[in-house]
């Protein structure tokens, strides 16, 4: 393993990462699930917010990190609002790393909040997210191009070139849902089969109901801080060791290959940077809005090869109990809680699996010994972006 830290300057860890309630919250707010994640994660590190200089939010209000840090009493001197969709947690992570390694803050805080589906229940919103219909979407919105539509599209032209099967689709939600039935805190813990997810009603062919994330409330946050901040901390750290980002289209059009997503820029650049190989993972928190997107993300950050993602999950791999790479541990978007950019989500279940607080659904490396490296990979857009964490203890 490389020297733990980033490209230069002070090495950084993860000191504090927490959930807001989540769930069903019909009376919660958006800026309440911020600073009940935010307040429970620095609880966890054991700092105290007056030591947070740097803050990055996306997705709630006109100026984001300036309305909701004011919102938590932070004045931060650095600040991060960078947002690309569901990457954009692990994009942050990466900036904020970068920043704390070069002494341009010292503790970093990431929050999100989101009442998603509460927002729907009370009719403040449709179930429809729009992006809008300028610019390149001008092209594509008109014609009824959903974002399922355009997740539904490149999962068919897998299947097309790859021979992948609806059925091994299916097994990531199945696996995904084995894994949450060992989380408490997941939304749904029934087991499934694959029948099921098959029999459910089509959404985006080929995706049923089961193959589309679940829509949830909740927020998280992660503190990142620097190494001399860690012997002030109540928990262990976790060290950031390699950061990947990378931006692919906005146009489907302009996309080369509906096969291959920015997972397989950002995933060599995080696996380069922190000096270990994708098959030194002992697990991989990765987005999953849909079940195609695990399939493809693993794919891309190297677990196997390009076309050979539905054999891969097909027999079990996934699962926490069993699986030779748990993937999803907490049971994912698609089992545990999915309220939108859900990106911080991965970053706080790996933290937990790290520092050993998984419970029921703790990974062990090959050693038995508690997880040692796990990776987390955002994706945004309709394939549009990711950020690619690696994390260690």
């Amino acid at each position: 393993m490389a020297e733990v830290g980033t490209s230069g300057g002070r090495k950084v860890a993860v000191v504090g990462a927490a959930l807001s309630d989540c769930g069903r919250l019909d009376d919660a707010t958006p800026y309440g699930l911020h600073a009940q994640a935010a307040r429970r994660a620095l609880a966890d590190a054991g700092l105290d917010r007056r030591q947070v200089n740097g803050f990055g939010s996306a997705g709630l209000g006109t100026l984001a990190p300036v309305e909701v840090a004011e919102y938590l009493g932070l004045r931060p001197t650095w600040v991060d609002s960078t947002a690309v969709g569901g990457s954009t947690w692990e994009v942050m992570a990466a900036h904020a790393a970068d920043a704390i390694a070069a002494g341009h803050a010292d503790a970093v805080l990431l929050v999100y909040g989101s009442t998603a589906r509460a927002d729907i229940r009370a009719g403040r919103r449709t179930g429809d997210l729009s992006f809008g219909a300028r610019g390149p979407l001008q092209f594509e919105v008109p014609y009824g191009h959903t974002l399922i539509a355009k997740y539904a599209m490149a999962a068919r032209r897998h299947m097309v070139e790859h021979g992948t099967t609806i059925e091994q689709l299916a097994q990531v939600a199945v696996q995904a849902r084995a894994n949450a039935a060992l989380n408490p805190e997941a939304m749904f813990r029934t087991p499934l089969t694959v029948d099921e997810v098959l029999a459910g009603p089509m959404i985006a062919d080929p995706f049923t109901k089961l193959h589309c994330c679940l829509r949830s409330d909740g927020g998280a946050a992660v503190l990142l801080a620097a190494e001399e901040y860690v012997r002030d901390c109540r928990t262990a750290p976790v060290w950031v060791l390699g950061t990947g980002e990378h931006v692919s289209h906005a146009a489907m059009s302009q996309w080369p290959d509906f096969t291959v997503s920015p997972a397989a820029v950002s995933g060599r650049l995080a696996f380069e940077r922190a000096g270990v190989r994708p098959e030194e993972m002992d697990f991989a928190e990765l987005y999953d809005a849909f079940t195609y997107m695990t399939l493809v993300t693993l794919e891309d950050l190297g677990f196997c090869a390009k076309g050979e993602g539905g054999a891969f999950v097909e027999r079990g791999r996934l699962r926490v109990a069993g699986g030779e790479l748990p993937v999803n541990t907490d049971g994912g978007g698609l089992s545990c809680q999915h309220p939108g950019m859900r990106g911080l989500f991965l970053l706080v279940e790996a933290v937990r699996q790290l520092r050993g607080e998984a419970g029921e659904r703790q990974v062990r490396g090959r050693d038995g010994q508690i997880a040692r490296l796990g990776v987390a990979s955002g994706t945004g857009g309709w394939f549009c972006s990711s950020g690619t964490v690696v994390l260690g203890r």
